[in-house]
């Protein structure tokens, strides 16, 4: 969770403003139930008189109410109230917002004075008018009614009271009709306006949540590739590159996704919870219980979901992985899979693979469905419990329609709420797995890096030395390179040889740095590597791997990929050295035909020569060639040699080899066993003092091809 709050910090002014509207949102959303509940009671039983005392009065109704009074209520009441104009009504001088006190203070005296006059009136009609009683005085009327006071509840009374305050308000001659149509219209007009605004905000609130979610994705994607960008072979070798795939597509669309999630739901769920509390306790309904005892089933459902999926939940990465790894190496290597037969192991271990990822996303998504009808099914049980309970307080009058109508509305939005938090809890395991392996690649330092003070040499003459060079791997036990020492001159060419597993490959790689020497140094121009800047450092290197590796594009694209300021002739002048302007020549597009992903529309060959041009319009110092030459045939190879020696003069030339008719004219031989150079020197020198290469030498040249007496060097 840390770790995705972390990922939000640098847009929390829009996260300032998210919040801000989601208060706005959720302050809408809550007024609505209570302006529900005053349509309901005020509106439509109340006939849209909001107070029970009403604004203006007939005088002589005024004088009778102050019989049932107290000495303090009188006085209140003559406070309150001015005589009109013509001298008969009164009207309430105070603003409508003191009426709310008034009612508390003149509801008990308007309903006893209404209910005696409507006993008088009934009584009146049963006697005769000389057997009337007189009015008993106000204390004898107030105990006659205090028990049915008392049995009525508030909501009764005020019920009781409004019906007075209608009835004299018709007596009056006002419009209690258009009261009641004014009433309904500003409230509903009131509910559509904060609708509108609850609407507008909602739409914000999901238009910055989705923008800091995607700027978040794409700075994640950034912020992984550009370190995945600096990793040397060591740091390669750790994550997998079907890991790295993962983390950088399916893992940074969790985080966004949760993200988003966190600001939309996670922040709005709780505020809406509060808020829904808050708002119940005001309604003084007194059925907290019932949302009480509705959470506590949602969080032990909840609690037992979760211990049952979660594990699960955690597993999902991993597996996510592993069939991007079986997919990745099977399309990979599909042509070899075919030459082999193995298409069914194939399909089986990717089976395998995809049968487990599903197995786990079905028992999670199986355990999860249960989720919603369990919730709906609480939703409704909740419901039709407050209904029942409330019911019976309606009946006592201690509670309105409308304020039930209210409750079941807040105590809906506090599951809600709940249940939302409970949704996004089931996603954020998986979301913070996934930030922590973005984490781990992103806090990964290279293992290769710049030093804080770098050398620039003014010049670059290419002369490359290995000074008792040892080098392993990380975390191996045994040196791949032991005590290696030679000098590759500018002009001349070095060439490597050795059997497979000998460290040719390793030791080239350490000249541009792909991994840095265990002891010992390497030096250019008398400079150790390690302090030059791994830019600089590379500009002067034109590295042509053991496998062509070319880019989606075109031809030309791909031969300027290290010199983006030549000229279309150098181009051109590369490819006729690298022996690759023939087939480009016989395309239709030539230098603009398009490449696929990983040079997937041309030959091996093709591929290799594409890969030397490359390096030769670069033109760098230092050329590497990793047994480059291997997928040429033998013309192609001595032409292509041929055309490159005027042009690499000067130069230095490493180049690996595995074919001893590659490298008879290099001025430098070294021949490497076991990661120690066991032979230095030329072509004919080796042969007659170093037994590995003459033995390489043996199995691939003739006697002729060798230059000397087979039979007098064996039998030396």
């Amino acid at each position: 969770m840390g770790k995705l709050i972390k990922n939000m910090k640098p847009y929390w002014k829009s996260i300032i403003l998210l919040i801000v509207l989601l208060f706005v949102e959720v302050l809408c959303d809550l007024s609505l139930p209570n302006y529900t509940s005053s349509i309901i009671d005020v509106g439509i039983q109340n006939s849209g008189i909001e107070f029970a005392t009403p604004i203006a009065i007939r005088s002589e109704e005024y004088e009778k109410i102050k019989i049932f009074m107290t000495d303090d209520e009188k006085n209140l009441w003559t406070n309150s109230y001015s005589l009109g104009d013509d001298g008969n009504y009164y009207i309430k001088d105070d603003s409508k917002e003191n009426l709310k006190i008034l009612d508390e203070s003149f509801k008990t005296p308007i309903v006893i004075y209404y209910a005696s006059s409507q006993m008088k009136d009934e009584n009146a009609k049963k006697m005769p008018s000389n057997m009337q009683m007189a009015m008993p005085n106000a204390q004898e009327i107030r105990e006659q009614f205090s028990n049915q006071l008392n049995a009525m509840g508030d909501s009764m009374l005020h019920s009781t009271a409004v019906a007075y305050t209608k009835s004299e308000y018709n007596a009056l001659g006002l419009n209690t009709n258009k009261m009641q149509t004014d009433y309904l219209w500003k409230s509903g007009g009131i509910m559509i306006g904060a609708t509108f605004i609850m609407i507008v905000a909602a739409i914000f609130v999901s238009l910055l949540a989705a923008k800091v979610g995607a700027s978040i994705g794409m700075n994640l994607r950034e912020n992984v590739f550009s370190t995945v960008v600096k990793f040397s072979n060591t740091e390669m070798d750790k994550f997998s590159t079907a890991s790295l795939i993962t983390r950088s597509t399916n893992d940074i669309q969790q985080v966004q996704m949760a993200s988003t999630l966190i600001l939309r739901m996670m922040l709005y769920a709780p505020i809406l919870a509060i808020g829904g509390i808050i708002m119940v306790l005001q309604t003084n309904a007194n059925m907290e219980w019932i949302i009480a005892l509705a959470l506590v089933v949602i969080a032990c459902i909840v609690g037992l979901l979760m211990a049952i999926a979660m594990p699960k939940f955690k597993r999902m990465q991993t597996l996510v992985d592993k069939v991007n790894l079986v997919s990745r190496e099977i399309l990979t290597g599909l042509s070899v899979i075919r030459a082999f037969g193995r298409e069914d192991h194939e399909e089986k271990r990717f089976d395998n693979a995809n049968t487990e990822l599903t197995k786990n996303m079905l028992f999670t998504n199986r355990v999860m469905t249960f989720m919603m009808p369990i919730m709906m099914l609480l939703m409704n049980g909740l419901s039709i419990l407050i209904i029942w309970v409330a019911s019976h307080r309606i009946d006592e009058g201690v509670l309105e329609v409308g304020a039930m109508t209210a409750f079941i509305t807040y105590s809906m939005m506090i599951v809600m709420s709940f249940i939302m938090l409970t949704v996004f809890s089931i996603m954020l395991p998986r979301a913070t797995v996934a930030a922590s392996r973005i984490d781990e690649v992103v806090k990964t330092q290279p293992s290769i890096c710049d030093k804080e003070e770098t050398f620039t040499p003014d010049d670059f003459k290419g002369v490359v030395e290995f000074s008792n060079v040892y080098f392993k791997y990380p975390n191996a036990e045994d040196y791949v390179l032991k005590d290696i020492n030679f000098k590759a001159k500018t002009g001349e060419t070095t060439a490597i040889i050795g059997g497979t597993g000998s460290g040719k490959s390793t030791l080239i790689n350490l000249i541009p740095r792909l991994y840095d020497v265990t002891q010992g140094s390497v030096l250019i121009d008398g400079f150790d590597v390690r302090d030059v800047k791994q830019k600089t450092l590379r500009e002067q290197i034109g590295f042509v791997p053991q496998k062509g590796v070319l880019f989606s594009g075109t031809i030309e694209s791909n031969l300027r990929f290290g010199a983006k300021n030549s000229s279309l002739d150098d181009i051109k002048h590369s490819a006729q050295i690298a022996q690759a302007s023939n087939f480009i020549e016989e395309k239709s597009d030539k230098y603009d035909s398009a490449i696929a992903q990983g040079g997937s529309n041309v030959s091996g060959g093709q591929k290799q020569r594409l890969s030397i041009a490359r390096a030769v319009a670069k033109k760098p110092k230092i050329y590497i060639f990793d047994d480059s030459f291997s997928a040429l045939d033998f013309k192609t190879d001595v032409a292509l040699r041929k055309a490159l020696e005027p042009n690499i003069k000067n130069s230095t030339v490493i180049i690996v080899a595995q074919r001893i008719s590659t490298i008879t004219n290099a001025d430098q031989i070294l021949v490497l066993d076991d990661g120690q150079i066991v032979g230095k020197g030329t072509h004919k020198e080796l042969l007659k003092n170093c037994e590995v290469y003459y033995q390489i030498a043996k199995s691939q040249l003739s006697e002729k091809e060798l230059g000397i007496n087979l039979a007098d060097k064996e039998g030396n």
